[in-house]
């Protein structure tokens, strides 16, 4: 996978996570959950672990446990399963048809075209650009289409 620069991470076990007691993960999975997807804090480019710990009245290291274990991936690509999930969505809608891939991805809170396209394949295997073109159904324009002639 050397398309942009991607690499597999190799999973490492971090000592402090043994330290957040099950109950404690649960309770924060929830809180979690609730500001980053319910709130929609994902779309925020600067939304940071430390803002979500500052927010929820814990530590960065509290966060990173609980989306390391309770989610299986680290905080931004959390975020960033969020972020591509809506812009799946608005490529597809014919609300959005006409906004630029770039657009989409400022809307969802990307902070560069690289980092989302990046993510995007990363999480799906193709462009956002080839998601676009295999999902959007064209419309045919009005001189296109056939006209019924009666007698």
């Amino acid at each position: 996978m050397s398309k942009y620069n991607i690499t597999e991470k190799k999973e490492k076990e971090a000592n402090y996570r043994a330290l957040v007691s099950p109950q404690v993960m649960d309770e924060l999975k929830d809180k979690i959950l609730d500001v980053i997807v319910m709130q929609k804090k994902y779309k925020d480019k600067n939304y940071s672990a430390r803002q979500l710990a500052a927010d929820l009245g814990t530590n960065t290291r509290y966060i990173s446990a609980v989306v390391n274990v309770k989610f299986h991936m680290n905080y931004t690509s959390f975020i960033n399963k969020y972020r591509i999930e809506e812009a799946m969505s608005i490529l597809v809608d014919k609300r959005y048809q006409d906004l630029r891939i770039e657009e989409v991805s400022d809307m969802v809170g990307f902070a560069n075209r690289q980092s989302f396209y990046a993510s995007f394949y990363r999480l799906t295997g193709i462009t956002p650009r080839d998601y676009k073109q295999q999902h959007v159904v064209v419309q045919p324009t009005k001189s296109a289409r056939k006209k019924r002639v009666t007698f």
